[in-house]
């Protein structure tokens, strides 16, 4: 089972579609897809903190209602928002009593993410999305310092499960220095984490069926898929 969660910086006008094109790639590769929604920020959204953590949560623990799937075999992978949201999900094991979307009713083997926002107060620091984090969670972190350390798979680590970060070269939505960071930080930190860059890959390419970038991005996730066994 890959659990799939879309990204758009958690807004309201971004949904699972973006998603489709992996989920009928998934499929194809004769694995199960469960493409996620969760609420968002924006008119209409409702989401940001708490409802998107425990949308995700829920959504991930709603796998339990389907007696013919193998819960031990489960791994998150997310694009963008997304990826932020894969890891968080896979390691809510890890969060403060209290959060929102835990403690896990379902623990993901793995999660990979791709192009991912995995550490949210580099986020802020870097202007990510013309203030998406901030609006994310309601505020910077000096305002809400344990949102963020409940929220942000990097102040998370370590996870305790393998991780994969597939990051674009060329992209310029999300700098792919926040998945090399997220990694090295993962490594001292004990975990199984490895990175992962495409040469002239861009934001979008990692969710590309037919691009490479998902080519490379979908070896990794059988190599995930197949540990779990």
């Amino acid at each position: 089972m890959v659990v799939l969660v879309h990204g758009g910086y958690w807004r309201s006008r971004y949904t699972k579609r973006l998603m489709d094109g992996l989920s009928g790639a998934v499929v194809g590769k004769g694995w199960a897809a469960w493409n996620i929604e969760y609420r968002r920020v924006g008119p209409f959204g409702g989401g940001g903190w708490p409802a998107t953590f425990a949308d995700v949560g829920a959504a991930v623990d709603h796998l339990q209602s389907f007696p013919y799937l193998d819960l031990s075999r489960i791994v998150t992978c997310g694009h963008s928002a997304g990826g932020h949201l894969a890891l968080w999900a896979a390691a809510r094991h890890r969060v403060p009593t209290g959060t929102p979307g835990a403690p896990p009713g379902v623990r993901p083997k793995a999660a990979m993410a791709l192009a991912g926002v995995v550490d949210l107060e580099l986020g802020v620091e870097m202007g990510l999305g013309n203030g998406a984090v901030k609006a994310f969670l309601g505020g910077p972190p000096e305002q809400w310092p344990e949102r963020y350390r409940a929220a942000s798979p990097a102040a998370l680590l370590p996870l305790g499960i393998p991780q994969v970060l597939v990051h674009g070269l060329a992209d310029t939505v999300v700098p792919p220095e926040m998945s090399e960071r997220y990694q090295r930080a993962a490594v001292a930190a004990g975990d199984n984490a490895l990175y992962v860059p495409v040469a002239s890959a861009d934001h979008r390419a990692v969710i590309d069926p037919a691009s490479a970038a998902w080519g490379i991005a979908s070896e990794h996730l059988e190599r995930l898929l197949a540990a779990a066994r």
